[in-house]
């Protein structure tokens, strides 16, 4: 006899927040912002949600404090050992306090340092990956719990695991498009927005910008394991006039560096799993130029929404042809497949299969 499968569809759902940053993120952040659009979007469905996060979080789910502050604002984090140190202390509040509270399902958003203790609590978890899967730290985790639920954020993502996982969906990230505004005409800069580290490229495109010979503005938090990085390859490149240095910024001067740049400049040199800062660019109507690594070719449209290059050579040409870049099209194409609108409806659709497996298992 075929059983029909029913999902009640008002779901409590558990959301782990890194500890990292706080949420939403005052500046830098990626995981973190994503967790707040998926967050509130699910509950503007009416959702019921509880965020596990930093104290000093804002949101419109029931916060449960893991630590009072972003641990990143701690002078001790600045130690990354004590750093993951302390992301551990973090699974075990999580975990004490899962175990005293019922959910349908639990959304994991820590990555690995949660999935041995997967299997202490009854609920059903999905976990979605927001980095690197070659880190060999990682591995040796993930492969113990390869069927477990997970998620990727680009299928290129997928390809970087030396494993075989059980993926149940792909749900590209999705930003809160009314908090951005289109710029129909740059001024005369292009923009570097990222982490300032030798993987997303900061020196590169310095390169690019002095070989180009336009002007270009830096921004982005130096982490503690960068400031060799940036004190002995950076900083002597900044004349404040070619090439600037603004450093860490929030939201309002990340709209404004990004919608008067001509381009965002994104020479990466590692498998980038997503680059928000590709999409939040486009919405702006700010094209893309980017190495063809990682996801980018599943981010930007060639020759319509930014260039995709292979190295700095092709990457100086592109900048003499980025006027031909429409800049409506930039900005409609994230509206259409970038929205935390469709990012929520996407995990939605996986939250109900897990719970369909989880429901079918229990008949069984």
């Amino acid at each position: 006899m075929k059983i029909k499968l029913k999902l009640m569809r008002k779901l409590k759902i558990a959301m782990l927040a890194p500890v990292e940053e706080q949420v939403p993120p005052k500046k830098y952040g990626g995981t973190e912002l994503v967790v707040y659009n998926l967050t509130e979007n699910l509950i503007k469905l009416g959702h019921d949600v509880t965020l596990l996060a930093t104290g000093d979080s804002h949101t419109s789910a029931k916060l449960i404090p893991i630590f009072p502050h972003s641990i990143r604002s701690l002078p001790v984090a600045r130690n990354m050992e004590v750093r993951s140190d302390l992301r551990l202390m973090g699974v075990g509040r999580v975990l004490q306090y899962l175990k005293k509270n019922k959910f349908d399902l639990v959304h994991n958003h820590i990555g690995c340092f949660f999935l041995p203790f997967v299997k202490c609590i009854n609920e059903p978890v999905v976990t979605t990956f927001h980095g690197f899967l070659k880190n060999p730290n990682d591995f040796e985790i993930y492969k113990y719990f390869t069927d477990f639920n997970y998620v990727s954020i680009s299928m290129n993502q997928r390809q970087s695991a030396k494993i075989r996982l059980n993926f149940i969906s792909n749900v590209y990230n999705g930003i809160e498009v009314e908090k951005f505004h289109f710029f129909p005409e740059p001024q005369n800069y292009f923009a570097f927005l990222a982490r300032v580290s030798p993987e997303k490229g900061a020196l590169e495109a310095i390169d690019i910008a002095k070989k180009a010979g336009v002007n270009l503005i830096l921004a982005g938090k130096v982490d503690s394991v960068d400031e060799k990085y940036f004190k002995q390859k950076i900083r002597p490149h900044i004349d404040d006039k070619q090439i600037k240095f603004i450093g860490e910024i929030g939201h309002k001067k990340k709209v404004q560096l990004l919608g008067n740049a001509k381009a965002l400049l994104a020479p990466i040199q590692w498998e980038e799993p997503f680059g928000l800062y590709f999409i939040e660019a486009m919405l702006c109507g700010t094209p893309v130029i980017a190495n063809k690594r990682g996801s980018v070719s599943e981010i930007i449209i060639d020759g319509k929404t930014g260039f995709i290059v292979e190295n700095i050579k092709e990457a100086v040409a592109r900048i003499k042809d980025i006027e031909k870049i429409n800049r409506l099209d930039c900005s409609n194409h994230v509206k259409n497949n970038f929205s935390a609108e469709k990012m929520t409806q996407e995990y939605i659709k996986a939250y109900e299969k897990i719970l369909k497996k989880n429901v079918k298992k229990k008949i069984e």
